[in-house]
């Protein structure tokens, strides 16, 4: 989780680090920045007594490397060409299989959290099958209903942002709510995407739209939908709204120590 938290940053910068510079980099942020948070949620920290819900790293991976790489590329400027050509896919087939790979690699992630082989797993693995089939399908209705065509490249980035949104929820909430979950999350980040290509912003892979704004939709969406009786806390629907504002909590604090 540590090392893939540093590597999503990555995505936002390729291009114009030194390999050298970003070992040192993510040598300095995985313990300054990525330890103090994971602690702060999974390791007894105060955000774990405060009652934040983060099953698989919501807050912890995705809110945290999002503004890194929003702040990383603002840092580093844009790459020359940036905003005088278009950069487009290179091959749409390899962009399909990595995302097959990584949504195969996310039962891991996701299902692995339950730190055994039991239902809490399974949930968790279901979970991260269909939430990303929701938020794929609104993101290809929004293609069509914007450009009048749906896109390979745009029902892959609907994959990840729902397989974002859905990981800290993963192991706390029912399949329906996945569904709902993957629906809503499709549309911040979709239009976050379009805004960020109308900027100087150089976010190269979209980190900030895809995993900031899943990771943040995802974690405030688990105050909203997570029940007990799924293993975790109950949340605003079971009739608890307080733990969004708990979420939130959680949420604001990574977006400022973090960035």
């Amino acid at each position: 989780f540590a090392v893939i938290t540093a590597a999503l940053v990555s995505g936002a910068i390729v291009e114009r680090m030194r390999f050298s510079a970003y070992l040192v980099f993510i040598g300095l942020w995985s313990l300054l920045v990525y330890a103090p948070v994971a602690h702060w949620v999974w390791g007894g920290g105060w955000l774990s007594t405060l009652g934040t819900l983060d099953f698989a790293g919501g807050t912890v991976v995705h809110v945290n490397a999002g503004v890194a790489a929003l702040v990383a590329a603002l840092v580093l400027g844009p790459r020359r060409d940036h905003g005088r050509q278009a950069f487009l896919p290179h091959n749409v087939p390899l962009v399909l299989l990595g995302t097959g790979l990584l949504w195969f690699g996310w039962f891991g992630f996701n299902g692995g959290s339950a730190l055994a082989a039991n239902n809490v797993a399974a949930l968790a693995a279901v979970n991260t099958v269909l939430a990303p089939m929701a938020t794929a399908l609104v993101w290809m209705l929004l293609d069509l209903y914007r450009t009048k065509r749906m896109t390979a490249v745009g029902a892959a980035t609907g994959v990840v942002v729902g397989l974002v949104a859905i990981t800290p929820a993963s192991g706390f909430v029912g399949p329906r709510a996945a569904l709902v979950i993957g629906a809503i999350a499709a549309l911040p980040s979709y239009y976050g995407i379009l805004l960020r290509s109308r900027t100087r912003l150089d976010d190269s892979l979209d980190v900030t739209a895809a995993h900031g704004l899943g990771g943040i939709v995802g974690a405030l969406l688990t105050g909203v939908f997570a029940r007990a009786a799924w293993g975790g806390a109950d949340g605003w629907i079971a009739g608890k709204p307080s733990q969004v504002l708990i979420q939130a909590a959680g949420v604001a604090a990574t977006l400022v120590y973090s960035g």
